[in-house]
């Protein structure tokens, strides 16, 4: 396992990696625009109909805090869902430079399929935490449990899902 830390490592300087993180920053910063400007949006338009808050900058600082815990809070969720369209590439590249035998019997996933699975990964993300967050209070009161079950749960969540893209180049569909 300390080999292929190293290994991928090493790797992170590619340039096949490296379109792939610029790729996946600017399209997660889209989508992170884009989230951010409807939270913002839903936001004040639910204050204005359902308080009538529309005239007031304590609307506007609610909503903004709103936009940052949303945007907070997704942020896992979408740049596993982003990192999951691209990573066809990563894991192309990685089998082209350490695992060549791998790469001879690999197929290419198709982005249909890289889509969906970033989406569900997106989505196990969210339910995860969601189940895990009585979890998460409960261990406030330790000073760090809070963190590290945060780290342990995601840590699980993002092995099983790079395990998953790369089973989607080897296995039958």
């Amino acid at each position: 396992m300390l080999r292929a830390l190293a290994l991928s490592l090493g790797q992170l300087t590619d340039p096949p990696v490296l379109r792939v993180f610029v790729k996946s920053m600017v399209v997660t910063l889209l989508v992170f625009a884009l989230l951010g400007a409807g939270t913002w949006w839903g936001t004040q338009a639910a204050l204005a109909a359902w308080l009538d808050w529309h005239s007031g900058g304590l609307a506007a600082a609610f909503a903004l805090f709103v936009t940052i815990l949303a945007l907070w809070l997704l942020f896992r969720a979408v740049a596993i869902a982003v990192v999951g369209i691209f990573a066809d590439e990563v894991v192309e590249a990685v089998e082209a430079r350490h695992y060549p035998d791998a790469l001879r019997t690999a197929r290419p996933v198709p982005f249909a399929r890289s889509l969906a699975m970033g989406l569900r990964s997106a989505a196990r993300v969210v339910l995860v935490n969601l189940v895990m967050v009585p979890v998460y209070i409960a261990l406030l009161v330790t000073g760090v449990g809070t963190a590290a079950a945060f780290f342990v749960v995601n840590g699980w969540l993002l092995g099983r899902d790079l395990g998953d893209m790369v089973a989607a180049r080897h296995m039958d569909a």
